[in-house]
C-alpha cells in the first residue's frame, strides 16, 4: 500500500481507509485482513480517467489523495461538471456499477490521485464474508442519494451567489485544486457569471 505523510508521521493509505470506514462501522483485524487481499493500491495520473462515458463501472474506490470530477460530454463536446470527490471521498457511479450499464459520465483526476479500488466482483464476495461491510454501503449511498438530491433542490431554489457560497463552505479548497470552468459548470452558470459573482462576494479576492 502506499503512504502518505502527514504531520503526526507516516499514515498508510490502508489506515486511511480504516478509519473512513471505522467512523461508519468497526470491523475486525481479521476482516481487515480478508478485506486487504482484494484492495487495489492504484495512481491515476493528471488527467487520467477513472472511468469513461460509455464504459461499465466494475468499482469503488477511496480517494487517499487527489481530486477528481465526475463530467458528462455533450454533443457539441463541451464537458458539464456534476460533482467533485477529494480526499477521503468515495468515487464511483452507482447506476452503471449496480445496473451493469454503459456509464452517462466520466470520472476523470484534475491532478495525479491515489486511489484504494475494491472491484465489484470482490466486493460482491465480501458482502458474504464481512456482514459489516453491507451496513457501510448502504450508508454510502445513502449519503450520495441525499447529496444529489440536495443538489438538485439548490439549483431550483438557491441564488447563484449562494450556490457559490456553500461550495465555498463544502470545499474550501475547491478553488486552489478546480479549474475556474469546472466549478462554474457544477453551479450552473457561465466562467465570467462565477468571476463576477467572487468579486461581488468578496471584493478584491481572486
Amino acid at each position: 500500500m502506499g503512504k502518505t505523510v502527514w504531520k503526526g508521521g507516516v499514515v498508510t493509505n490502508l489506515e486511511k481507509l480504516k478509519e473512513n470506514v471505522n467512523a461508519i462501522t468497526l470491523l475486525t483485524s481479521q476482516e481487515w485482513e480478508v478485506m486487504s487481499t482484494v484492495i487495489e493500491d492504484i495512481t491515476v495520473g493528471k488527467n487520467g480517467l477513472f472511468l469513461a462515458e460509455g464504459t461499465v463501472c466494475n468499482s469503488i474506490a477511496f480517494v487517499c489523495s487527489g481530486v477528481l470530477v465526475y463530467y458528462k460530454t455533450q454533443d457539441n463536446g463541451n464537458e458539464v461538471t456534476t460533482d467533485f470527490a477529494f480526499n477521503n471521498d468515495w468515487v464511483t457511479n452507482n447506476h452503471s456499477r449496480l445496473n451493469g450499464s454503459p456509464s452517462h459520465l466520466s470520472i476523470r483526476a484534475i491532478e495525479e490521485t491515489e486511489l484504494l479500488v475494491i472491484r465489484q466482483k470482490n466486493l460482491n464476495v465480501l458482502y458474504d464474508k464481512i456482514p459489516a461491510l453491507e451496513r457501510f454501503s448502504r450508508v454510502l449511498m445513502e449519503q450520495a442519494y441525499v447529496k444529489l438530491v440536495q443538489l438538485s433542490l439548490d439549483l431550483q431554489t438557491l441564488s447563484a451567489t449562494e450556490r457559490y457560497i456553500k461550495l465555498l463552505q463544502n470545499y474550501p479548497e475547491v478553488f486552489q485544486r478546480v479549474p475556474l470552468y469546472h466549478i462554474a459548470n457544477y453551479l450552473g452558470i457561465a466562467p465570467k457569471s462565477l468571476s463576477r459573482i467572487r468579486n461581488m462576494a468578496f471584493p478584491g479576492r481572486e
